[in-house]
């Protein structure tokens, strides 16, 4: 692509890990964050994308994906600092399971109906411009899935039209279609989508699927 934005993902895991792989594919200037740094070094040698700390990871990107676990995301973003993501577009993947295994295959949260944990991150860094995403899908198939049912559809919500609208173009070459559940509020709903997606894997071992919302 041209123009390339920076992107610097937080988060070590497989999550982060694919995620990162995937904007430096699509041509984006990527850098991959964990906490203090140099965790990832034999990762980050072999696929050429550097790695820092979370501080630097952020100072570097006009993209911040969050791909930490949901349980320490709060404290990530403390860590940073509110004032680090103001006025950028913030792509939050992170989902807010429970320190608890499943209940007949049903992961458990630590939120509640009527919240969500993008609601509380929002809450945190006001001036971050957050966007749902990647939250409902299993790692493998976050980059160009193929699927015999054609684009697989990912939900986003947040509060800023704009940075919607960039990680909607994201998720186009990520080949994904889109569906904006509306305002931080609608991370209500699409959070637990995680709990859906999951059960079929818990219960009967099934792990390759993803969601396709079907209009007339």
């Amino acid at each position: 692509m041209t123009n390339a934005k920076k992107v610097g993902v937080l988060g070590s895991g497989d999550v982060g890990k694919v995620l990162a792989a995937g904007f430096n594919k699509h041509g984006y200037d990527t850098m991959i964050g964990s906490r203090e740094g140099g965790k990832l070094g034999e990762w980050s040698a072999k696929t050429g994308i550097p790695e820092g700390s979370f501080v630097q990871a952020v100072d570097h990107a006009d993209i911040v994906v969050l791909a930490v676990g949901g349980r320490v995301a709060e404290d990530a973003i403390r860590l940073v600092g509110a004032e680090r993501l103001a006025g950028k577009v913030v792509i939050d993947a992170t989902n807010p399971l429970a320190a608890a295994p499943p209940v007949n295959g049903i992961l458990q949260m630590f939120t509640g109906p009527n919240e969500s944990l993008m609601e509380r991150l929002q809450a945190l860094a006001p001036a971050g411009r957050f966007v749902k995403a990647f939250s409902s899908v299993g790692n493998a198939f976050m980059v160009n899935p193929s699927f015999p049912g054609g684009r697989p559809t990912m939900f986003i919500c947040g509060n800023d039209a704009e940075a919607k609208a960039q990680v909607v173009a994201i998720l186009d070459q990520f080949g994904w279609d889109s569906e904006d559940i509306g305002a931080v509020e609608g991370a209500r709903a699409i959070e637990p989508l995680v709990q859906l997606w999951c059960a079929p894997g818990f219960q009967r071992g099934q792990w390759t699927h993803a969601f396709k919302l079907l209009k007339l």
